[in-house]
């Protein structure tokens, strides 16, 4: 197959090249300059363009890995956000629907869009109430992959993807908790400790997404990416210390963060119908993710 993956110079997209050269011919996209790589494509950062990429090549899959990922960003800059997340996926999908419109598409959408759920585990037909411009832009991403299909016919689906994590991912929980690391070896965090996630290692990411190309139907469905195993963050962060830094401290302000749900665990049934099963538990990848932060140091 001929794989496009958009945003290939960020954290999933870069494990998405690495796992799908192995067996398929991959074209990478993304905003920075790249005079190396070969089957590289580059879109301006300010106002992107995807109808040459789109006249140029054919493509059987497009794996929408661009965007911003930070909620507190989106809280300062809304309209930066609001254009990387919502803006260039329009951009993408009608340069499909004009130039190659038997491409599937995968948006990688955000557990974000949910906010707050009422019941647990979260199901994909439960109502959504994002709590951030960032959860609310991807909310609206997801509607636009619904609109090109109903209108189109564009074979389209959206991700949720819960907390992903691994090697080099620069930022969020486990990051923090790296930087966060003191001489007086006592380290402080938002909340109570009692809020949770549902964490998927990157290589499971990977998994999925295979699964969903493989076996997807591509008619505008939604579809959960985590391991629908609840864990409290001071669990996550004790388990990251065990093997980062054992002396380690953690204390809880009590503080919410604007923009951060409470608690999340997923119901993963229609993704297990794709042949999904996760390999990497939260021990394991958090053994192979210090490792990895010791190293890059």
């Amino acid at each position: 197959m001929n794989i496009l993956i958009i945003g290939s110079k960020g954290f999933i997209g870069k494990h998405c090249v690495t796992h799908f050269s192995k067996l398929h011919n991959v074209w990478q996209c993304d905003v920075a300059t790249d005079y190396t790589t070969e089957k590289y494509l580059l879109v301006e950062a300010t106002n992107s363009d995807y109808s040459d990429i789109f006249q140029s090549q054919q493509f059987d899959v497009c794996i929408n890995c661009s965007g911003a990922s930070s909620v507190p960003d989106s809280i300062v800059k809304p309209q930066r956000d609001f254009i990387l997340n919502t803006v260039n996926v329009f951009k993408q999908l009608d340069a499909i629907r004009r130039f190659n419109p038997y491409c599937k598409y995968i948006n990688l959408s955000s557990a974000a869009v949910y906010g707050n759920p009422v019941t647990l585990p979260i199901h994909e037909s439960q109502a959504l109430n994002p709590i951030s411009p960032y959860g609310q832009h991807k909310k609206i991403a997801e509607d636009l992959c619904k609109s090109f299909y109903e209108n189109y016919g564009l074979k389209t689906c959206s991700l949720r993807v819960f907390s992903a994590y691994g090697q080099g991912l620069r930022k969020q929980l486990f990051w923090d908790l790296a930087h966060k690391t003191t001489k007086n070896q006592t380290v402080y965090l938002y909340g109570s400790g009692k809020e949770s996630r549902d964490f998927i290692h990157v290589l499971d990411l990977m998994n999925a997404i295979e699964c969903v190309i493989n076996k997807g139907h591509f008619k505008k469905e939604i579809i959960n990416i985590a391991n629908g195993r609840e864990c409290f963050i001071n669990d996550a962060a004790e388990i990251f210390y065990k093997y980062y830094n054992d002396k380690i401290k953690v204390y809880f302000d009590g503080q919410k963060r604007v923009g951060d749900p409470v608690n999340w665990v997923a119901d993963i049934n229609v993704l297990k119908t794709y042949g999904y099963r996760q390999k990497i538990s939260l021990i394991e990848g958090l053994e192979q993710y210090t490792a990895w932060l010791r190293e890059s140091k």
